[in-house]
């Protein structure tokens, strides 16, 4: 009635006294099936083993229940849960903004943002920004992103084809690499640049600790503009204006 009422169900199994039924199914600390017994049995089992009665299977009839030390059973999984958060691959999809007309030291600035932002793993949104008569051109855009896209071929793929957009044209670029095959080889490099400041005095150790990890992204120019980092059910767009 209580959750009829508002109130919440725990997430947690019953565990010793909390379990109310007159048998259940047990299992022991090693896995191994001691059968059905009374819950008073498996209670007493329970202390002699200086364990927890841990009932894993509710809705079994009857119920299965291990015997564990659920303290060290809750620690290992929050362990657990927290690796796999650690580890998680996020999408992110950078954005590079360009005019038709760029010159070419602008172009290839933005060429090289374009590259780490591919080999983090990351997809980059490539927009090209027409103004006034520029509009009537769409031409020189479409060829101004096909260049792009033939630059960075070794690193990316066209994933969705230029479109006009208003006054914009739009085109999407996807990485060759896995967001977590990027991060693994990000970690690999840092620990090995720390390792070498360890193994070289001399060195700066604020070099090493100052390297990029996953989720850091420091633009060539200050103005280049911002990034973020998103879950994949929300992905956000970095953008960087020309």
């Amino acid at each position: 009635m209580w959750c009829y009422l508002g109130g919440s169900i725990s997430a947690e199994p019953r565990i010793n006294d909390r379990i109310r039924v007159p048998e259940v199914r047990l299992v022991g600390p090693s896995g191994e099936q001691v059968g059905i017994v009374p819950l008073a049995k498996a209670l007493e089992l329970a202390q002699e083993y200086d364990l927890d009665l841990v009932e894993v299977a509710a809705t079994a009839r009857p119920p299965v229940c291990k015997l564990m030390d659920y303290g060290k059973f809750k620690y290992e999984s929050a362990m657990k849960a927290r690796e796999a958060r650690k580890n998680q691959a996020h999408t992110v999809i950078k954005e590079m903004k360009l005019r038709p007309k760029i010159d070419p030291h602008d172009y290839d600035t933005k060429k090289g943002h374009v590259v780490r932002f591919l080999k983090q793993g990351d997809k980059v949104k490539i927009t090209i920004m027409f103004r006034g008569r520029e509009q009537s051109r769409p031409e020189l855009g479409y060829r101004l992103l096909q260049r792009l896209a033939s630059d960075v071929e070794d690193l990316g793929f066209i994933e969705s084809n230029p479109k006009q957009d208003g006054r914009n044209m739009i085109m999407v670029l996807g990485p060759h690499k896995k967001k977590t095959e990027a991060m693994a080889e990000a970690r690999e490099a840092q620990a090995a640049r720390k390792a070498e400041a360890k193994a070289n005095p001399g060195r700066s150790q604020n070099a090493a600790d100052g390297d990029i990890v996953e989720g850091d992204i420091v633009d060539g120019e200050a103005a280049e503009g911002e990034t973020t980092e998103v879950s994949a059910e929300a992905p956000a767009e970095a953008s960087a204006e020309a």
